[in-house]
């Protein structure tokens, strides 16, 4: 069975991780994603570790189900042969500024003259109508401008610092794919294409305001903004007396199940600040002061067992190595193997959904540079003349 996006051709001017990200999910989805890439290629091909050169981990592992053309858009004659690909498209997806992509000669107004209905998207730091509009981005950039090393801070570290994974990259490739998704779905009602700005600024804001508006969403303010259960000093694993767990002692049921389990079953009806969710949501640092406490006196496994049977939501903290070796991982296949045609056998992650029908799947391995640059080339309908000039011009590299 062909993915939900069979048939559906993207051209993936995008580089490094957010972008990539988001075409990797239209490839597992069934689309045939082509990879446009520079003659020196895409940067994450040369982070370490890797096999060989130019196939690092980072690039294998967010450009799988695409097919590779290297063309050095600077040159007419290259873009010329984009401009023939973007006939055929339906979907043109970048992450550098607008600008660049102008001074390529690659606008919208540009592409939308040689394929009115491409969905031409693209993703970059700041929304185009304000005063950052030309701000370079990047990830640690963008978690700095929402506010997230900040937020750190008010949970009490000494310094600010940055997530420890690329959120900011992997949050808004998500809502890429989501929103080419659904420009996909209007089209097919209204035979339009569009062009689609997603800034990672405001993005990541509508995710971190959205938890932290706090009192601020009232006009007047009735508190200050932030959520202050999230923002707590005491939010983290608690300590048991072997190591660490995390649990979520979240509603009514859950709180008269624990308070049964450290023998306090009276506590949720006698002590205020417990006996209802308004009124532990007001007493944040008490409330998560005691159960630390109680933690401490049992063992992780025991608390795991206690957990469990009284319907308390628990996991105990994993490591990386403790992920790659996880049961639950391996028996639904989680961490696939594959034989790639020059890095040997490799690792990926399973598209992290489940279909009924139209199942996505692994159908391609990360390409080389250029792997794909004549195959691609002819499909666009240049013929073995043009095709050699690129490539000996060094226009286009295969």
């Amino acid at each position: 069975m062909s993915g939900p996006l069979s048939g559906v051709r993207v051209l993936d001017l995008s580089t490094v991780l957010m972008g990539p990200f988001a075409a990797q999910m239209l490839g597992d989805m069934g689309a045939d994603v082509i990879k446009i890439e520079s003659p020196q290629g895409d940067v994450t091909r040369q982070l370490w570790p890797f096999r060989n050169r130019g196939m690092g981990h980072m690039f294998m592992n967010v450009n799988r189900n695409k097919r590779s053309i290297a063309l050095d858009l600077k040159r007419e004659e290259a873009r010329a042969a984009l401009l023939a690909l973007v006939a055929g498209a339906d979907v043109l997806l970048y992450n550098s500024r607008p600008n660049s992509m102008a001074r390529l000669g690659l606008s919208y107004e540009e592409v939308r003259e040689v394929n009115p209905r491409i969905i031409y998207v693209g993703a970059f730091g700041y929304s185009q109508r304000g005063q950052y509009a030309a701000k370079p981005a990047y990830e640690d950039l963008i978690q700095g401008a929402i506010g997230l090393p900040a937020l750190f801070m008010r949970q009490g570290a000494e310094q600010p610092h940055y997530a420890p994974i690329n959120l900011v990259d992997r949050a808004v490739g998500q809502q890429v794919a989501s929103a080419v998704s659904a420009a996909l779905y209007f089209r097919e009602k209204s035979g339009k294409g569009q062009r689609i700005d997603i800034p990672m600024f405001e993005h990541m804001l509508a995710i971190v305001m959205g938890e932290h508006l706090g009192g601020a969403a009232f006009e007047p303010r009735v508190d200050e903004p932030g959520y202050s259960r999230i923002l707590l000093h005491e939010r983290r694993p608690f300590a048991t007396s072997d190591g660490y767990i995390c649990t979520l002692i979240y509603t009514d049921k859950h709180w008269r199940a624990f308070f049964a389990l450290i023998g306090k079953p009276a506590m949720m009806d006698e002590d205020p600040r417990f006996t209802s969710a308004a009124s532990r949501s007001q007493h944040y640092g008490a409330v998560n002061s005691m159960v630390a406490e109680e933690l401490r006196k049992r063992s992780t496994a025991e608390w795991l067992q206690d957990f469990e049977q009284a319907d308390i939501p628990a996991q105990r903290v994993n490591d990386l190595e403790d992920i790659l070796a996880d049961p639950h991982l391996a028996e639904i296949g989680y961490f696939t193997e594959h034989d790639h045609p020059t890095e040997g056998r490799i690792r990926t992650t399973a598209v992290p959904s489940e279909w009924s029908e139209s199942k996505p799947e692994y159908r391609l391995h990360a390409p080389q540079l250029g792997e794909h640059t004549r195959e691609i080339l002819r499909e666009a309908g240049l013929d073995e003349e043009r095709i050699e000039a690129l490539l000996k011009s060094g226009a286009a590299r295969g």
